[in-house]
This record gives structure tokens, sequence and C-alpha cells, in this order.
């Protein structure tokens, strides 16, 4: 069975940060890196404050999801102050996010990420600056999803045994060349396969990407060497401007390798920690994505496929010889 709450938590949060915090903000704001700034600031100072209180996680999650929600309100019309104050509260729920999947089943964890993306995927092309009452309705989403799930009972799940540990440079670099794309093609007059006619495609790969995570069970160096080879064949098709096998490949790599982080940061049980990730993948990573992309460097990205996948082999090389050697006596 699945947690009907859990998933319409994690959702809503999931496609507020979506369409509101990444690509609302971002248009509304014309791509202009010096207004932007306030709110990856505040999204690390709410992790980080989120993260160390010792209040109790229950009080945070409300306080935080009523901050979102209220200062929904003033959306597009945003000030450095209110821009700040919403970074704290995305910011601040991140690592409550990661604490709340802890207690998931795979399916309430491929049903979040599913409909998340599907959803925002759907609502890509709605004009960001009149998305104030779609911002307002899922912060309100969250808020009584996050409640109703705190009432139900659930027991510890053993899965999280199967999960593999990868380490928080691999996680950065994923996040990286995701955001890097990313913000790269929603600034494409030619190539935004979300404005041109790829809907479909994309909502069904991602909705592949999630499955194929989740219920397909490979080895910790073959993961690697996968992700690694979906985002070549991502940015090659992209400098191909082969937007079809683009809106293929790009939605299923993000679908995958974002349940293999969150499978990861589930086994993290410190909730600090957790927090000191989210600051590194939620916001430094993907903010020096969006960096790369507003200064038109996409070109030399390659340069750190290449180094990624020459470093992946050689740690499967090694390894295989260690594991020979081993054997050997």
């Amino acid at each position: 069975m699945f947690n009907i709450y859990l998933i319409l938590f994690v959702f809503a949060q999931l496609s507020f940060y979506l369409l509101i915090a990444q690509t609302g903000v971002v248009e509304v704001l014309h791509s202009d890196i010096f207004a932007i700034i306030y709110l990856p600031i505040g999204g690390i100072i709410g992790t980080y404050i989120s993260a160390s209180s010792k209040l109790k996680t229950e009080y945070k999650a409300s306080a935080l999801l009523s901050i979102q929600a209220s200062i929904t309100f003033v959306y597009p019309h945003f000030t450095p102050l209110t821009l700040f104050i919403l970074g704290l509260a995305v910011g601040g729920i991140s690592p409550i996010i990661i604490q709340t999947l802890q207690k998931a089943t795979r399916l309430d964890l491929a049903l979040s990420l599913a409909t998340a993306y599907a959803f925002g995927t759907l609502l890509f092309n709605t004009n960001p600056f009149h998305r104030e009452f779609l911002g307002v309705l899922l912060s309100v989403v969250a808020i009584f999803g996050y409640m109703l799930h705190q009432t139900k009972e659930t027991p510890k799940r053993s899965f999280q045994k199967d999960f593999y540990t990868y380490p928080l440079y691999l996680m950065l670099l994923w996040v990286f060349l995701d955001s890097s794309l990313f913000e790269t093609l929603s600034r494409e007059s030619t190539l935004s396969i979300w404005r041109g006619g790829y809907t479909s495609e994309i909502v069904l790969f991602h909705i592949l990407g999630v499955i194929t995570a989740i219920g397909i069970k490979i080895d910790y160096f073959a993961k690697k060497l996968l992700i690694t080879a979906l985002f070549i064949f991502s940015y090659l098709f992209y400098f191909m401007h082969e937007a079809l096998l683009l809106s293929i490949v790009y939605p299923f790599v993000i679908s995958y390798y974002n349940i293999v982080i969150l499978q990861s940061l589930i086994k993290v049980k410190s909730l600090k920690k957790i927090g000191i990730y989210m600051i590194f993948i939620g916001w430094i990573a993907s903010g020096s994505g969006l960096m790369v992309a507003l200064h038109s460097l996409t070109m030399y990205v390659p340069i750190v496929l290449l180094i990624m996948l020459v470093a992946s082999i050689m740690e499967q090389i090694n390894f295989k010889k260690g594991v020979i050697s081993w054997l050997k006596g």
C-alpha cells in the first residue's frame, strides 16, 4: 500500500520548487543573477537553520510551509527581502522532505516523484507571471499532506538497506550537469523541448526513469556508468539539435539520477548532515549550473563528462583488480 498523505506532501513541495522557486522566479526576474541571488542565500541559511534547530520537526514544517504560502501571495512582485524569506522557507523544508521519505515505501517514492515531474512538465508552459494561485495551492496541499501524514502510523521500512550510498562529489556533479543543461534549454529559442511540442514524450520518460530506477536493481558501478552515459547522450543530442531524442533521454536521466540521490540521502540518519548535503546539492550545484547557462559556457561542460567517464571506468577496473588480488590471497 501507499501513504497518500506523504505522497501529497512530497509531490506538492517538489512541484512548488519546480514551478515557483526554480522556473518561476528565474523567469519573472529575467535571469538577473543579482536579483535572483537572494533566493539561494535564503535557501542556504534556511536549510542550515532547519537542519540544526532542536525544535520538533512537525513545528518547523508547519511554520516553514505557512511562511511559504504567505510569501507566495506577493508573487511575482518580489523584493530582495521577500525573495530571501521565500528561500528560507523552501530551503528549510528540503531536509524535512528527506527525513519524511525515510518512512516511505518504494511505491510512495515512485508516485511522489513521477507525479511531481509530470505535473511540472504539463504546467511548464503556463505564464510564469501568473502562478501565484498555483504556488499558494501547492503550499496548502503540502501543509495538509504533511499534517495528515503525521497522524498516520508508518512502520520502519527495511528496503533502505538495498540502497547504494553515493559520495557527495558525485551527486554534486549530477546536479550540476542537470542544472547546466536545463537552464540552457529553458533559454533556447530553437531547442526548448518543453515548448516544442514534446510534452507527452517528456512526461512518459520521466515516469519510465522513476520506474527503472526503483524497479530494476543494478550494482553501484553500473548505475554510475549508466547515469554518466545518459548525460553524455543528453548533451550530445543537445549539441546535435536532436529535439526528439533529447526529450526521451534527458527526462529519463533526470528522474533516474534523482531517485538514486534520494535513495542515498534517505540512508543518512542525521538531520544536520542531510541539511549540509542539501545545501551543496540543492543550492550550490544547481546555482553553478545556472551560472554556466547564463554565461553561455555549456559547450565546456562535456569536459566534466569526459572526466567522470574516465574516473568511473578506472574505479571499476581498480575494484575488479582488488577483488582478483583478494581471491588469489
